[in-house]
């Protein structure tokens, strides 16, 4: 039986699978990693740009990567590993998708089940009053957006350096991660704590780690039972083809 098979069958007879998705899903759609040579740190000191007592200083400058950042998500759209996931979904064979990444692009892919570690730049929201914003309600152009309630600049809804992780998106994912019987993982290495323990909590329990990366990971020789090396949108839909041809 091959990888893809394998794999395949690991799903089929998961009465619950997860997915965690990060940075290398997206490259495709043209969002660099960020730690990557051609990735935003790259250009712009993460502990001088995305920390949030940096925006709390200056929020015009921090405006500065956040409108390059925003050019990027904005202007990309799902490749074949987002609609890969989606269609997973659909199928009833993938219950929900935790990720690392703030794009969006799970969401415009058609996937409903998506727990965000890192937020969303597509949203915005007042560090002052709480107030939140949708996508529509503002027109980025060259001047930073300013609450309606209190005239502060805003900040995209997404994790800077200095904040938590969501309350909420926690305790989902490790609710999930305590019931699934499988996990993709799939375009990250899984070190960054808490995402890094989703497959862990999943192996301890007696599931399965199916990985899909570009290159080995830490995951690879220690819990993953399944190896499908390549991009998520090469691996992801072949995964597909797999499992409608068993069903």
């Amino acid at each position: 039986m091959d990888n893809f098979a394998e794999a395949a069958k690991i799903i089929k007879n998961s009465s619950l699978t997860i997915a965690l998705t990060g940075a290398g899903v997206s490259v495709e759609s043209g969002i660099p990693d960020f730690r990557s040579p051609t990735g935003l740190w790259e250009k712009y000191n993460p502990a001088e740009y995305a920390h949030i007592d940096a925006f709390r200083r200056d929020p015009r400058k921090i405006w500065n990567m956040i409108f390059e950042l925003m050019g990027m998500t904005t202007s990309a759209q799902p490749n074949p590993a987002h609609l890969a996931l989606a269609e997973l979904e659909d199928m009833g064979l993938l219950h929900s998708i935790i990720t690392q990444n703030i794009d969006n692009l799970h969401q415009r892919a058609g996937s409903k089940n998506v727990i965000e570690f890192h937020g969303n730049a597509e949203y915005l929201q007042c560090i002052y009053c709480g107030a939140q914003y949708s996508p529509e309600e503002f027109v980025i152009g060259t001047e930073p957006p300013v609450c309606k309630s209190c005239n502060e600049i805003l900040k995209p809804s997404v994790i800077f350096f200095g904040e938590t992780i969501p309350y909420n998106a926690l305790l989902e994912s490790q609710k999930l991660a305590n019931t699934a019987e499988a996990v993709l993982v799939v375009g990250t290495s899984a070190v960054v704590y808490p995402a890094s323990s989703i497959p862990h909590i999943v192996k301890s329990r007696g599931g399965s780690v199916i990985e899909m990366n570009l290159e080995q990971t830490v995951l690879t020789s220690s819990i993953t039972d399944v190896y499908l090396q390549g991009s998520a949108g090469e691996t992801l839909p072949i995964l597909v083809d797999q499992l409608r041809k068993s069903e």
